[in-house]
């Protein structure tokens, strides 16, 4: 998720509120207008997404069981279980188990030539992210008998995002000689781009979630979570919530989103600056960082993971670096400067290693977080920039293809290697 500069359109949500008839005063309001994310569901390539994997049923269940709710309870209740039903679902699908897809479902014509188009392959991470806008659509719009405050629909929003997210689910079995490694995903984005667009970061997290992998020390558990591609979300503290009660209690952390083409990078430094690109509701912001106490806020952070060892093992095949270029205004001075080898003295972040978005931004909060908890010296952590996902040579309108099935598959195998490394070096 880098800070690649681009122009884009701004995308208003207009509320329609032209004159209607008076109603009663004690009428409910409306429920909200779905969001510009949600909006767009109603394109083929979601459609077709859903249809696929299967996870078209996901939405429609949560309707149902919100149709029968006759208190808010057991409405939070319904909305807390499908949530949490569609996020191990998703686990579940990436790591074999399960049907790929309903069965008795009809084969699509394939428009490759040859053959009926079957279920999509497990380790796509985007039905969860087009089911979970589906369900967030369908609280966001509900108008039940009872009544919704405001507050009440944007709890069970929020119950939605962070069961259906994983990040209520983290949890590590006890037991001496297992170390403990927590790992986060985001979801796609540029969905304005190529609403075809699948986030490895977030495919990682699927495969991974639960898992152990075998190092040189012993057993290590791997639990994930998956963050938005939304500044607001940030602002609000998602990642800090998510992560403060587990960072005291893991061996290793790395936050993963996707970035260049070609190569992976361990971003050495982090900056606590926002360049305005538009995320995926169209959103833009410009400013530092916003987090709490910022009169103790430092305008750079890094990374604790072993980088010459991670970039010096055989973990896969696309080039891993070290980044360690940042750009800055330096202390008196106005403009911004590149600096390759790193921030100097008393300058002002205007992007990290990993650019000015929510990739930078998620790496300087948890390893801020971690510095913040008095764990620098102790915890290994820091952020991982993933190739960025590409289709097949030609392919401008499928949904999938072999090359694209087989370039995730590989970053998500590489990840996991260089979990290993960093987990096996002291």
């Amino acid at each position: 998720m880098n800070s690649i500069r681009v122009r884009l359109g701004v995308l208003g949500l207009a509320l329609l509120t032209g004159l209607t008839t008076p109603t009663a005063a004690s009428a409910a309001p409306a429920a909200p207008s779905p969001t510009v994310e949600e909006q767009r569901l109603g394109r083929a390539a979601p459609q077709e997404i859903l249809r696929r994997s299967g996870f078209d049923t996901v939405a429609p269940r949560l309707a149902r069981a919100l149709e029968t709710a006759r208190t808010y309870g057991e409405a939070r209740r319904a909305v807390t279980r499908e949530g949490a039903r569609l996020w191990q679902r998703a686990v579940d699908r990436a790591q074999g188990r399960g049907p790929a897809e309903y069965e008795g479902r009809e084969a699509l014509p394939w428009k490759g030539g040859g053959g009926r188009r079957a279920g999509l392959s497990r380790d796509d991470d985007r039905p969860l992210y087009w089911a979970r806008l589906g369900m967030t659509r369908e609280v966001r719009t509900w108008e039940p008998g009872f009544g919704l405050t405001d507050g009440q629909r944007a709890a069970l929003l929020d119950d939605l995002e962070r069961t259906s997210r994983g990040q209520d689910a983290i949890r590590y079995p006890h037991g001496r000689g297992l170390k403990r490694i927590l790992l986060t995903g985001f979801d796609p984005f540029t969905l304005d781009r190529d609403v075809r667009i699948s986030n490895p970061s977030g495919a990682t997290a699927l495969a991974l979630d639960g898992t152990v992998v075998e190092t040189a020390d012993g057993p290590a558990r791997i639990e994930t979570a998956v963050f938005p591609v939304r500044w607001r979300d940030f602002t609000e503290g998602t990642v800090e919530r998510t992560l403060r009660p587990h960072l005291p209690k893991v061996d290793l952390f790395t936050t993963v989103s996707q970035g260049r083409v070609g190569r992976f990078d361990i971003e050495r430094t982090n900056g606590a600056w926002r360049g305005g690109f538009g995320d995926n509701e169209n959103v833009g912001r410009t400013e530092t960082v916003p987090v709490a106490d910022p009169a103790s806020q430092p305008q750079w952070t890094t990374t604790t993971l072993p980088y010459a060892a991670i970039v010096a093992a055989p973990t896969g095949r696309f080039p891993v670096y070290d980044n360690t270029s940042v750009t800055e205004i330096p202390a008196g001075g106005t403009q911004p400067v590149v600096r390759p080898e790193g921030p100097t003295p008393g300058s002002t972040a205007r992007a990290g290693g990993g650019g000015d978005y929510l990739s930078n931004e998620i790496a300087y909060r948890a390893t801020l977080l971690r510095d913040r908890l008095g764990l620098r010296d102790t915890l290994p952590g820091g952020h991982v920039h993933t190739p960025v996902l590409q289709f097949g040579a030609g392919n401008t309108t499928e949904v999938t293809d072999p090359e694209f099935v087989r370039n995730r598959l590989d970053i998500i195998a590489q990840v996991k290697a260089i979990l290993r490394v960093a987990a096996e070096t002291k």
